[in-house]
């Protein structure tokens, strides 16, 4: 029998399922339809790569009461027989003529009254990953059972992080604190700025990253047009502002912080950009706490970038984190979700230093009952500059 594979103890997968089934009690869903790999691994512990193929649909049910259940391609069987799962039912996949439709469908009518429901994710931050055109015939199958909305369901278990998890995220904030404090050994003038993104990479995957999922940034005069493009061969060059950011995982769970640099000597616009940046983080990191909403979190930061006279970006000031780069909540002026103790979250302040050129800085915290706990290294109130 193979060793098992799991990145907690068993117990952490069965609280969370338990903590699932009472919310479906609560509203009234007999059971949960899982397809998404944060889904998966969340109630499982299945953690794969595979899922950079879109070939195959993958699908986990959670009953009313006890285990998941797998259904799922034959391929990833012994992986999910090294779970915590012991109900795993599987096709053989791809098969255009019936891919886990009639296995879905036969196993969710064994565990659901006719007169019942299945909850399904469907509002915002959530996917389906299958066919539409499959999910509509598993659909038509189990009729007179139904799929209903369970994004309530799981997005209110899931942003509540427990002690564990809270560690793995510690954990791979501090390989990026790592690797942010090598980036002046590979950055510098001259230096095209598309290697300087490779060698971020590198220097993550050298302090402990499993993977690094996701590298963004900038650079530009004084600051940087925008932070998703990719990055170009132009060199680095005295006076542009550096800005480096990452979603890089280990055991599943992500880190989402940047961090920015002057090349040589910072002017004027980008001292005082960062350091509104770094006092209105400061008065968030002061003033939060459980009971606040996002949109107060919103208030507070965009209200401090004011109070040291910078302009707030637009977009929001941050987001939940964890077993994605982001979910929810996003900090902005309309999103009233209520903060909790044992959210993660990210505070994402940034301000327009002129038309067309920006700075954003970010950090990584968990709420606790008496405020933010820093999960990133807090980074050095003046902008740092690379020699």
């Amino acid at each position: 029998m193979a060793e098992p594979l799991l990145i907690f103890p068993t117990a952490e997968y069965r609280l969370r399922v338990e903590r699932l089934q009472r919310r479906m009690q609560a509203a009234g869903q007999d059971a949960l339809l899982l397809t998404t790999p944060a889904d998966v691994f969340y109630v499982t512990g299945f953690l794969t790569r595979f899922w950079e193929s879109p070939a195959r649909p993958w699908f986990i049910i959670v009953p009313a009461s006890g285990r998941p259940i797998a259904v799922i391609p034959a391929i990833g069987a012994d992986l999910m027989r090294r779970c915590w799962v012991t109900d795993i039912r599987t096709w053989d996949a791809p098969n255009p003529e019936d891919d886990g439709v009639s296995l879905l469908a036969d196993t969710l009518a064994g565990l659901v009254p006719e007169t019942g429901c299945i909850g399904v994710p469907m509002q915002l931050e959530t996917h389906l990953r299958m066919p539409l055109a499959d999910y509509a015939r598993v659909g038509a199958r189990i009729a007179p059972r139904r799929f209903v909305d369970a994004t309530d369901t799981v997005q209110r278990v899931r942003e509540v992080k427990s002690e564990a998890e809270i560690e793995k995220i510690r954990v791979i904030c501090g390989v990026a604190d790592r690797a942010f404090a090598r980036v002046p050994e590979f950055s510098g003038a001259g230096r095209p700025l598309d290697l300087v993104f490779r060698d971020f990479q590198i220097a993550l995957l050298q302090e402990g990253a499993d993977w690094v999922s996701y590298v963004a940034g900038g650079a530009g005069p004084g600051g940087y047009g925008d932070v998703i493009s990719p990055a170009g061969p132009q060199p680095l060059a005295l006076g542009d502002v550096l800005m480096l950011d990452t979603g890089a995982v280990r055991d599943g769970y992500f880190c989402d912080f940047d961090r920015n640099y002057a090349i040589g000597r910072a002017d004027d616009g980008a001292r005082r950009a960062h350091a509104a940046l770094f006092a209105a983080t400061d008065t968030a990191l002061a003033e939060l706490r459980p009971g606040m909403t996002a949109l107060d979190l919103h208030g507070v930061l965009t209200g401090a970038l004011r109070a040291h006279g910078a302009t707030p970006g637009g977009g929001r000031l941050g987001h939940g984190l964890g077993l994605t780069l982001t979910e929810w909540p996003s900090v902005t002026a309309k999103d009233d979700t209520v903060l909790r103790e044992g959210m993660v979250l990210t505070l994402e302040p940034g301000v327009e230093i002129e038309p067309g050129k920006i700075m954003v800085h970010e950090e990584n915290l968990v709420l606790r009952a008496d405020g933010a706990e820093l999960l990133s290294t807090r980074t050095q109130p003046d902008l740092p500059e690379i020699h």
